[in-house]
């Protein structure tokens, strides 16, 4: 019978990506056969889930075809009772625990909290994003990967936060011992720069290399132009890289699209594997807007699901912004959520971003600015022209659906200077009032059309 399976398994293989074969088929270990059920052993609960909800049917199937028998499928979880056994033994007792109050969120050893609801039991998986839950389930279990650092990219909105949160989770829930670091590459040029000015930087770099065993880094792409702060990443990335820790970084860029980086941190970014979560079809919005719904208790129909789904394409937090909207309207207006009602919340979310081009945008922002349309295109670098292009660039890449060489060909620029332009504006939204104050106001004015 062990025999008959590992050809199942060879028949599964022909039909699988060679990436998912490895990760969920490979692992897979004979345990059996129970009356009618066939008992198949896997090493953890994660790999349990995906198999029963994704691969059982064609399992089952081959496994018909060879046998000729119809058979259910049972899945356990093994457990190695000696290993267990012996790990107990070796340690000393263990101090009581004082458990974690209810809703309470994970904290890791440094940098910012995890939303509890980023785990990879809340992450729908589908054809958009199966490789990048693959990678990072792998990396925070230590299956079958030789990897030590994985890259998500993404554009804003699609998931990669979430799976990098949720190596975080599973990691702090299955070794409570190894330290976690879970931060943006913001905090850790803030915290490089205070421990510079505070002549702190020994304990700053002893904090990273030697006190870190999993490094979540979100918007890497946030170092452009910061060399500084790159020297002391790419020493940090080496040592970390050396000693076999774990590195998970997310980008909105892949490290050759990034500006103003040096080929070193450059080489260290791209030498891990990079992943691309791309945007989600029809059928996976429908599964998402199923398991949201279900999370906030919510009741929804299908069809008011459907229009949702066909209607917020773009990415997982419009989607939400919609389930959201139509929940509230609901629960305020006391009406049953239907399609009329789902229709009145998306009409406004969706019209506005197909009425944006390009071209209003520089319109808007030449209004503002009191510039031509020449002059926004011009190769003017003076502040009072280059700032408002800026601007430009920023909402164009918020507000449509442009590919960043198509942005840049509206403003007779390359796509390395749009993105330039986006983290100037995004950093100086942070550090500016002003700024942030004129492209808050800008954006009010797309988002209700008012241009």
């Amino acid at each position: 019978m062990n025999a008959l399976f590992q050809k199942t398994k060879i028949a599964c293989q022909e039909q699988l990506p060679a990436h998912a074969y490895k990760m969920w088929i490979d692992p897979i270990e004979w345990g059996g056969t129970d009356g009618d059920q066939l008992v198949l052993t896997v090493p953890n609960a994660y790999l349990k889930k995906r198999l029963l909800d994704q691969f059982a049917d064609l399992i089952l199937a081959e496994w018909e075809t060879l046998s000729g028998k119809t058979m259910k499928l049972q899945v356990e979880v093994k457990k190695n009772k000696q290993k267990a056994e012996a790990g107990a033994a070796a340690r000393p007792p263990k101090p009581p625990v004082q458990l974690d109050l209810p809703n309470m969120r994970l904290k890791p050893f440094s940098g910012r909290l995890l939303r509890r609801d980023f785990t990879f039991d809340q992450f729908v998986v589908g054809t958009n994003n199966d490789f990048a839950f693959s990678a990072a389930l792998a990396h925070a279990t230590h299956i079958r990967t030789e990897q030590h650092a994985l890259m998500l990219l993404s554009q804003t909105g699609m998931g990669k936060s979430h799976l990098s949160q949720a190596v975080g989770h599973h990691i702090l829930k299955e070794r409570p011992q190894e330290r976690v670091f879970y931060m943006t590459a913001e905090d850790f040029t803030n915290e490089m720069v205070q421990a510079l000015r505070q002549d702190d930087i020994g304990k700053f770099k002893k904090k990273y290399r030697d006190q870190c065993d999993t490094l979540l880094l979100e918007d890497v792409h946030f170092l452009s132009g910061k060399s500084r702060t790159q020297d002391e990443l790419s020493a940090t990335l080496d040592y970390l890289s050396d000693t076999g820790k774990k590195i998970i970084f997310s980008s909105c860029f892949a490290p050759a699209e990034i500006p103003k980086i040096s080929d070193q941190l450059r080489s260290r970014l791209s030498s891990g594997l990079i992943t691309r979560i791309e945007t989600p079809n029809f059928r996976t919005r429908v599964r998402i807007l199923e398991k949201k719904a279900k999370g906030k208790g919510v009741t929804v129909p299908m069809e008011v699901l459907h229009y949702l789904a066909g209607e917020l394409a773009e990415n997982v937090r419009q989607l939400e912004s919609g389930l959201i909207g139509v929940s509230a309207k609901s629960s305020l207006l006391s009406k049953k959520i239907d399609l009329n009602l789902a229709e009145s919340v998306v009409k406004h979310i969706v019209s506005q971003h197909k009425a944006i081009t390009v071209d209003t945008i520089k319109e808007l922002v030449c209004k503002q600015f009191s510039i031509t349309a020449k002059e926004i295109t011009s190769k003017s670098r003076k502040q009072q022209i280059a700032r408002p292009r800026q601007i430009a660039m920023f909402l164009s890449r918020k507000f449509t659906d442009l590919p960043l060489q198509a942005i840049g060909k509206s403003f007779n620029r390359y796509h390395a200077t749009v993105i330039h332009a986006i983290h100037t504006v995004e950093t100086g939204i942070k550090e500016n009032s002003v700024l942030k104050q004129q492209v808050r106001y800008l954006s009010d004015k797309l988002e209700h059309g008012t241009f």
